[in-house]
């Protein structure tokens, strides 16, 4: 890992460094509102499948589990940016951390939203699921290569929501059948 000056990035931007500092206070702000803007394509694509798949919420999410599955299988593919950047940034308060931090959170809490309203079992394992094995392939992509990859990545994710679905219908939550006591006035007796 190397530090790039403001120098190379003013070069790249084909700008001066005396435009970026009149726009961004610092480097860590610049890096903050690059992510930031990456957040709004993204959230722009998600929007756009759920447009694609109004009233759908399973094939939503598996409309976006094809997305995130299309590694471009190719060298210059550098994986997930916001990973990049966490794993380049180690202090907690960077503000791009933050930038990270937020965005993060708020996909799992989609995923979640679209498991219950797709009425998978158990929604927010089944996007902690789904969360860490596009996490995971993104790392896996760097390190061993891609190739291959997207069509197992989405085949994996596939037969999870496959599965979740399939336990959603016999009434499963956390991998085992709901029991309510509102359905019977009975105490549960334990042995």
């Amino acid at each position: 890992m190397h530090a790039i000056g403001v120098d190379a990035i003013a070069e790249a931007a084909g700008t001066n460094k005396m435009t970026l500092y009149r726009h961004f206070a610092s480097k860590d702000v610049l890096v903050a509102a690059c992510l930031s803007e990456l957040t709004q394509e993204f959230d722009a694509a998600w929007d756009a499948l759920a447009a694609a798949h109004a009233g759908d919420p399973e094939g939503q999410l598996l409309a976006w589990l094809r997305h995130v599955s299309d590694f471009k299988e190719n060298e210059a593919e550098r994986g997930c940016a916001f990973a990049n950047a966490a794993v380049e940034l180690p202090d907690a308060d960077h503000p791009a951390r933050r930038v990270i931090r937020e965005y993060k959170t708020a996909v799992r809490e989609r995923l979640i939203r679209l498991c219950r309203d797709a009425e998978l079992a158990d929604p927010e394992r089944l996007a902690d699921e789904v969360f860490l094995l596009c996490e995971g392939a993104r790392i896996t992509a760097q390190s061993v290569g891609s190739e291959g990859l997207s069509s197992r990545l989405a085949g994996m994710l596939e037969a999870l929501v496959a599965d979740h679905a399939r336990r959603g219908k016999q009434g499963e939550v956390h991998g085992r059948t709901m029991r309510s006591r509102r359905y019977s006035s009975a105490p549960i007796v334990r042995r």
